[in-house]
């Protein structure tokens, strides 16, 4: 029996993976300034201009929750002003992962301990339809058939939706954080809500069968994942956080296991963590998914029921 596929679930997906598990991996204390007022404006009255940006502050601390897309196209314009001001002032960027060289030369080892297949081949595990769809999208991106056939159904997911996306122009080396970490370089203090192996353990100890749907779920979408992907950009570039709410509500609206285990559970941790670094004094600027700062149980939202407002910036 073919499996029910929703439309966009597998780009609303890379949409809360990282640059650093969304690229193909095999090729693989200052003074802190004082915060500096904002004007802060209701959301309804915010004229969208670019991404979305907001900000946590209490007497001594600002910390600003920007939105961000892993992967875009080249010529995406999206830093300057308000964002650009922001991350100026801030003396700490604070990203998902820990994207630093040595963080990423030990990835190697944790992609044999989580995301390798301990035996057989990735294509055993599929019954002869299952097979014809992972094979049929193979063929569309003109790679071998064998490509992945060591991974482990998760893993061949991102493989195969990130090799069409990029086949169809959109980069990790474009995305948001990149353009982030390589503006400040080493000039700010680096920190990261997450590790990568907590990243691949989201999809890693999902059970088999879900893992085989995500993957057919890309493998189905393969000749209009870019497309789906380049509405949640255009929505993101212009600040839309409802419609680009609207995109993702949609896409993981049969699917509530990997919807809390990408986002609702790792919005509360985030809340948490906002909450206590407004105990330490200083500007921080948090670059995460969009789609965590938008729609319900957003981190705002989360933020909200422990009494701490944010407030649109841009």
């Amino acid at each position: 029996m073919r499996l029910k596929f929703r439309k966009s679930f597998a780009a609303a997906t890379l949409a809360f993976v990282s640059t650093a598990l969304a690229a193909p991996l095999a090729a693989q204390e200052q003074s802190l300034p004082t915060p500096v007022a904002t004007e802060m404006v209701a959301a309804e009255e915010m004229q969208l201009d670019g991404p979305a940006l907001w900000k946590v502050a209490d007497e001594d601390t600002t910390i600003y929750l920007f939105g961000t897309v892993h992967s875009l196209p080249a010529d995406v314009d999206w830093y300057s002003g308000t964002v650009a001001d922001a991350l100026d002032r801030s003396s700490e960027l604070v990203t998902e992962i820990d994207s630093t060289p040595e963080s990423l030369a030990a990835m190697q080892q944790i992609i044999v301990s989580k995301a390798l297949l301990s035996e057989g081949t990735l294509r055993d595990l599929m019954d002869e339809e299952q097979r014809a769809t992972y094979e049929t999208a193979l063929t569309k991106l003109s790679l071998p058939l064998n490509s992945f056939d060591s991974m482990e159904p998760w893993f061949a997911a991102l493989m195969l939706s990130n090799t069409a996306l990029m086949q169809q122009g959109f980069s990790p080396e474009a995305g948001a954080e990149t353009v982030l970490e390589a503006t400040v370089g080493d000039t700010k203090v680096r920190g990261a809500l997450e590790t990568i192996e907590f990243q691949m353990s989201i999809f890693d100890e999902l059970p088999l069968d879900a893992q085989m749907r995500f993957l057919l779920e890309g493998a189905e979408e393969i000749d209009t994942l870019a497309d789906e992907l380049q509405k949640m950009v255009d929505e993101w570039a212009v600040g839309d956080a409802e419609g680009l709410a609207a995109l993702l509500n949609e896409a993981f609206a049969d699917d509530p296991l990997l919807a809390d285990r990408l986002l609702y559970s790792r919005n509360a941790n985030w809340a948490v963590w906002i909450d206590d670094r407004l105990d330490t004094p200083g500007t921080v600027f948090m670059a995460v998914g969009a789609g965590h700062l938008a729609g319900r149980n957003s981190v705002q939202d989360l933020l909200a029921q422990r009494g701490i407002p944010t407030f649109r910036v841009q």
